[in-house]
C-alpha cells in the first residue's frame, strides 16, 4: 500500500495536564488531581499521528530557543518526522497549553503560542521543495491566519490537496480564498457553527452548516459530532455518516487532530470517502482511551486491530 507523504504545517505546544473529577469554576481550586507534562500543538499532534499510522511526515513549525523546544524536536525525530524546516525563534518562547480533564474526559485548555504566531510565510518559501513533493498537507489554526492563506495559495500553485482543521474555532470568517483553497475542511461541532454563524447540534444542522461551507467554495466538508458521529458531503455529491465507535472515553485532548491526520493517510491511500472517515474515526476512539494529547495517539497496527474487532475496514 503506498506510504502517504504528508506535509503538515503548523504549531508545536508543550501541553501541562491537569486531570480531576471536574473542572472548576472560575475562583474554585480543586485538589487532589494527577500531573502529566507531554508534547502538544495541534499541528504536532497531527504529524505525530500521521507518522504512527505509516505517512512519511514533514512537519513545518517554528518553537522557542527553550528547553520546551529543544525536547519537542528531539520527540518528533524519535517518532521519525524530517524536522528540515523546524525553526528556532530567537526571540519567542515555545509555545505552551494549559489543559484541565474531567473524570469524564472533557477538556478545558488555555494556550500561550509563543513562536506559534511568529511562523510568517517566508518560512512556509523555505520550505516550498519540499511541500510540492507531498501527496497532501494538513493545516490549522494555531499559527497566523496571513500564514494559513498563503500556504494555501501556495500549495494550490504546486497542485498539493490541503486538509484544514479549523481548530481553535475562529473568531472571524475564514477568507472565501481559504475555503476555495482547501480540498477538505474538518471542524467539529463547535467550530462548524464558528464558522456558519448556525448552530451545530445533530446531523441535520450539521448538513445544512455543510452546504453553506460547500457554498462557498470547499470541495468536501466533515463535520464530528463527537458520540454523534461523524457527518460528510463532497461538492461531488458524495454523503456519509459514520456512527461514532462506543469507548469508554478518558481526555479528548487532540482526537480531533487524530482524526484529521488519520482522514489524510486512509484518504491519500485511495480509500473511500466514508472508509476514510471510519479509519479517522477509530483512531481517534481509540485516542479518547488515554490520557495526554500525543502519548495517546495510535499505531497503524492499533487503529487496525480496533476496527477488526468493530468489523474489518
Amino acid at each position: 500500500m503506498k506510504k502517504p507523504k504528508i506535509v503538515v504545517i503548523g504549531s508545536s505546544n508543550t501541553d501541562m495536564v491537569v486531570k480531576s473529577d471536574r473542572i472548576p469554576v472560575p475562583g474554585e481550586t480543586i485538589t487532589g488531581g494527577s500531573f502529566l507534562l507531554a508534547q502538544g500543538g495541534k499541528g504536532a499532534n497531527q504529524a505525530v499521528a500521521a507518522a504512527r499510522l505509516g505517512a512519511e511526515v514533514l512537519f513545518v513549525t517554528r518553537v522557542g530557543n527553550d528547553m520546551f523546544g529543544r525536547e519537542a524536536v528531539e520527540q518528533y525525530q524519535r517518532e521519525g518526522i524530517d524536522t528540515s524546516f523546524i525553526e528556532v525563534d530567537a526571540t519567542a518562547a515555545t509555545g505552551v497549553a494549559l489543559i484541565l480533564v474531567d473524570a469524564k474526559g472533557e477538556n478545558l485548555i488555555s494556550v500561550a503560542s509563543g513562536a506559534n504566531h511568529a511562523l510568517y510565510p517566508e518560512q512556509i518559501d523555505r520550505a516550498s521543495e519540499a511541500i510540492g513533493q507531498a501527496d497532501l498537507v494538513i493545516l490549522q489554526l494555531e499559527i497566523p491566519l496571513a500564514t494559513v492563506e498563503y500556504a494555501v495559495a501556495l500549495c494550490n500553485k504546486l497542485g498539493v490537496p490541503v486538509i484544514l482543521d479549523p481548530a481553535p474555532a475562529p473568531r472571524v470568517p475564514l477568507p472565501d480564498s481559504v475555503l476555495k483553497g482547501i480540498a477538505t475542511i474538518k471542524p467539529n461541532e463547535t467550530e462548524a457553527s464558528a464558522l456558519t454563524g448556525m448552530p451545530v447540534t445533530d446531523s441535520e444542522s450539521a448538513e445544512k452548516s455543510a452546504q453553506f461551507l460547500l457554498d462557498k467554495g470547499a470541495k468536501s466538508v466533515i463535520i464530528t459530532l463527537g458520540t454523534q458521529g461523524v457527518f460528510a458531503i463532497s461538492a461531488c455529491g458524495e454523503r456519509a455518516f459514520v456512527p461514532s465507535f462506543s469507548v469508554s472515553a478518558v481526555d479528548s485532548t487532540a482526537a480531533g487532530d487524530c482524526f484529521s491526520a488519520a482522514y489524510a493517510v486512509a484518504t491519500v491511500q485511495g480509500h473511500s470517502l466514508s472508509d476514510a472517515i471510519r479509519f479517522a474515526a477509530a483512531a481517534a476512539a481509540i485516542s479518547v482511551t488515554r490520557i495526554g494529547a500525543q502519548g495517546s495517539l495510535p499505531t497503524l497496527a492499533e487503529v487496525n486491530e480496533f476496527l477488526t474487532q468493530h468489523s474489518a475496514f
